[in-house]
């Protein structure tokens, strides 16, 4: 679905990392590589049942002529059985060129699967109707961690899914101005002036908030290559 794009990838820091070149997107319409003269690209599954299935053939050629133009990259394909998209393989794949396999329908043709054994990621436990909002999410977590896109690359460290103390913690409460709002105050070690309280606050906030709502984090598998 070229006409999707760059859709959010247009807008915010990384349309402008786009803009200006940090990141490139080329887009391959599956549609280009149909069969006969109504570029058919699906049909009725075997073995019966709803929906229609993307043509090996046509996913095979669509592959070929992207691995032609990037013989090293990564290709990934996009499903509901894939390993969960994690903030791991943002890091791994921004330092790579990717291939994004953007399903649509009821499945690809498993052979065409096989033949080029993409790395399945999933976005979460349900079903979206094709891989481009899965792709444009992975793109946009692979993007930002590339120098020059965030404005103050030290805040990654801290964020959720950080590094360091911060790494596989969800990210600790930010306050801004005014002190006081609706009878509620800024805690006071954020305005001690003391540094290091600051950071130890922070923190202890980022661990108990993790242990209270994503207790799975602390122990988490890492991303093989």
């Amino acid at each position: 679905m070229p006409e999707m794009y760059p859709g959010p990838l247009g807008a915010s820091l990384v349309g402008d990392a786009l803009a200006r070149s940090v990141w490139e997107l080329s887009l391959i319409n599956l549609r280009d590589f149909g069969i006969g003269p109504h570029q058919k690209v699906d049909d009725t599954p075997y073995g019966g049942g709803a929906g229609m299935v993307l043509k090996p053939d046509v996913v095979d050629a669509a592959i070929t002529h992207a691995q032609s133009a990037s013989p090293k990259a990564q290709l990934i394909h996009f499903s509901p059985r894939g390993e969960p998209m994690t903030q791991a393989h943002f890091r791994k794949f921004s330092q790579k060129d990717v291939i994004l396999l953007c399903g649509r329908y009821e499945a690809v043709d498993e052979r065409a699967l096989e033949k080029h054994a993409p790395r399945e990621i999933s976005l979460g436990d349900f079903v979206l109707t094709g891989g481009d909002i899965p792709a444009m999410a992975f793109i946009d977590g692979c993007v930002r961690l590339l120098p020059g896109v965030i404005g103050k690359e030290a805040s990654l460290g801290e964020e959720s899914f950080g590094d360091g103390p911060y790494a596989n913690l969800l990210e600790y409460p930010h306050y801004t101005k005014p002190a006081e709002w609706q009878g509620r105050n800024v805690p006071a070690v954020l305005t001690s002036g003391n540094h290091a309280n600051i950071e130890q606050w922070r923190l202890t906030q980022a661990q108990a908030i993790t242990k209270a709502r994503r207790p799975d984090l602390l122990d988490i598998p890492t991303i093989s290559s």
